[in-house]
């Protein structure tokens, strides 16, 4: 008897590593070991262009690239230790866009990655 589960065989499958290739995804590993992940981190290429990157205004106000990832992974971190081990996590970044202040809602997941090594992704909540 045939298993409900059993679909067959795959026929493609998209990896994350070709998903950091076509820029869907952002490698930031070396900046989250850093702050202190011991799991790779990627984070969409929504959550960069959105939130990461910022606009000219903002960058005169003092705003970098650099900045806002490390303020995002130093969220992501602390909400990840307070959450004793779930694999999907939200929190909160405080930002400055378009000259104010806000605070955005984001999401982390803990999966397998392409070798199922535990990998991060972070994005925004309405984000698979």
């Amino acid at each position: 008897m045939e298993s409900l589960l059993d679909f067959g065989e795959v026929i493609y499958t998209y990896t994350r590593q070709q998903a950091i290739e076509d820029g869907v995804l952002i490698d930031v590993s070396q900046t989250a070991m850093e702050v202190g992940f011991r799991y790779p981190v990627a984070v969409t290429q929504a959550v960069w262009t959105e939130l990461i990157t910022p606009d000219e205004a903002d960058r005169t106000q003092g705003q970098s690239e650099t900045g806002r990832l490390w303020d995002v992974l130093w969220m992501c971190y602390l909400a990840a230790r307070r959450s004793r081990a779930q694999s999907q996590i939200m929190f909160s970044v405080e930002a400055v866009r378009d000259n104010h202040r806000e605070t955005v809602k984001l999401k982390a997941l803990c999966h397998p990655g392409d070798r199922g090594e535990p990998v991060v992704t972070i994005m925004l909540p309405d984000e698979d």
